[in-house]
């Protein structure tokens, strides 16, 4: 799995960004990425925002008893990353309600950023027993927000 390519998550305005490299246990003999691993870059940029913005998800459903998951996800592939690539992928608020919210990433070949990857994502507040719908606590609502 890959990590950050290092330094801190950038976020700029209401998009955050996180970098991440491609290594080889991403590609293909090709040394181009294979599609599935292009979850992994987004699902830890959605990670690392929740941690920017001091939501800790093992906290959450230790002390609040909810989990966030992903109810629904749409990519478009416009053009494949490749080995040793630096990549930033980002996450940016596009819609929330009581009980879920959806994010627009893009997974960004650096320096020129070339959407390579797009994706809506919708994000569902479930709770962390029996895994059923509840809604977001408002003080969840108020880190979430976008500013």
């Amino acid at each position: 799995m890959s990590a950050a390519a290092g330094g801190k998550p950038a976020a700029v305005g209401a998009v955050f960004a996180w970098p991440c490299r491609v290594y080889w246990e991403d590609t293909d003999a090709g040394g181009v990425v294979y599609h599935a691993r292009y979850l992994h870059f987004l699902e830890r940029a959605r990670s690392e925002w929740f941690r920017a913005s001091g939501i800790g998800q093992q906290r959450l459903r230790e002390q609040e008893g909810l989990v966030f998951v992903v109810h629904r996800m749409e990519l478009a592939f416009n053009a494949p990353a490749r080995l040793d690539d630096l990549l930033s992928a980002t996450v940016a608020i596009e819609d929330l309600r009581s009980a879920s919210f959806s994010v627009r990433q893009q997974l960004l070949r650096e320096p020129e950023p070339k959407a390579l990857v797009e994706a809506k994502v919708r994000i569902a507040c479930l709770d962390a027993q029996r895994f059923r719908p509840r809604p977001i606590p408002n003080h969840l609502l108020q880190e979430i927000a976008p500013a």
